[in-house]
């Protein structure tokens, strides 16, 4: 190689370094970029999708999320937590509330856990229906279902309403959005009747299953297994968004606004400082739902019908036939989480 050619490299691995710089990509990420046909094609694609990469931070489950049973002061610690990392990364969340989350033993409505719901409101941000019981639209008839949606909102839109909001958007449990198109637009017809949009999920994971793990070890006393659960939780989350930032990528040729689905969870409570910082090292600002929407990709034709409740990218996917190639290399859970959720 002569000298010019020497030259040449070295300017491009400088020119690699500060790309890595710049993105935060970790030395684990760079795994992915002998994918592309060059390294010089990797940067590229790297250095022009950051410039304007957009989420939007959607939590599911309010006012908390867990498999452990919470009384309300250790639910008010939850809540305290979540919304403080929040705060600290100005991000305008929303979440979702299941309403009968808010009753007491007897049945009846709780004042101290509607106040959670007023914490979230207190520092500006916006809540959501999740349906009152978290039903399965694939399991439950159309008219239950709905009334259920309706049994969802009596407390919420009401606290909405005494600061001049309106409750505007509605999360399917599970993401299950119907088993037949027939069924789907009725219930959509539904929603818009009553002033919903759907809220749709691009960044689709199993963080769930890592919170799951997260509370059985702090329930058995093993701090140590929790904070491998901890430590494995964020890697596991940018390797998904590196997964769907490809997805949209070839579904779209451009990178679209993002919108993440996580739970209002002790694992969250504790990591969300950790799991935003990641964000903004990958050059995401935050934004609300409302803005993610605009994004015309959100307009893109959806007939899916499965029983799985996946990613709008794989729906429109799939509905445009993409080759399986499009869906391999999914990340999956780390082994050890999934052992430790297991009785």
């Amino acid at each position: 190689m002569g000298q010019a050619g020497w030259a040449g490299q070295v300017r491009r691995v400088g020119l690699v370094v500060r790309v890595v710089s710049a993105l935060g990509v970790s030395l684990v990420l760079l795994a992915f970029a002998p994918a592309f046909a060059t390294l010089d094609t990797w940067v590229a694609t790297e250095w022009q999708a950051t410039a304007g990469r957009e989420v939007a931070i959607t939590f599911d489950d309010l006012p908390i999320a867990g498999v452990l049973p919470r009384d309300i002061e250790t639910s008010r610690e939850l809540t305290r937590k979540l919304l403080a990392g929040v705060a600290a990364y100005h991000v305008p969340a929303i979440g979702f509330v299941n309403e009968d989350k808010l009753n007491a033993a007897g049945g009846t409505v709780d004042p101290q856990r509607v106040d959670l719901l007023r914490r979230w409101l207190d520092q500006g941000l916006e809540l959501g229906n999740h349906a009152y019981s978290h039903p399965d639209l694939h399991l439950t008839p159309l008219d239950a279902f709905e009334a259920d949606v309706l049994k969802g909102e009596r407390v919420t839109r009401p606290l909405m309403a005494a600061r001049g909001l309106t409750l505007r958007f509605f999360r399917h449990p599970f993401l299950h959005t119907g088993r037949d198109l027939e069924k789907r637009a009725a219930f959509e017809r539904f929603l818009a009747e009553h002033g919903y949009r759907v809220a749709p999920v691009t960044i689709d994971n199993d963080e769930y299953i890592f919170a799951r793990a997260y509370d059985y070890s702090a329930a058995r006393g093993d701090a140590a297994a929790a904070r491998r659960v901890a430590d494995a939780y964020v890697p596991y989350m940018e390797a998904k968004v590196v997964f769907f930032e490809r997805n949209s990528r070839e579904l779209f040729d451009r990178e679209i606004r993002q919108v993440l689905l996580v739970h209002a969870n002790m694992l969250n409570a504790d990591r969300f400082g950790e799991l935003a910082s990641m964000f903004e090292r990958r050059g995401y600002r935050f934004i609300s739902l409302e803005r993610a929407l605009l994004d015309p990709a959100f307009q893109s034709a959806d007939t899916f019908v499965g029983t799985s409740g996946i990613t709008w990218l794989h729906r429109w996917a799939l509905t445009k036939k993409m080759a399986k190639t499009f869906y391999a290399g999914e990340p999956e859970v780390p082994g050890f989480v999934t052992e430790i959720t297991k009785p």
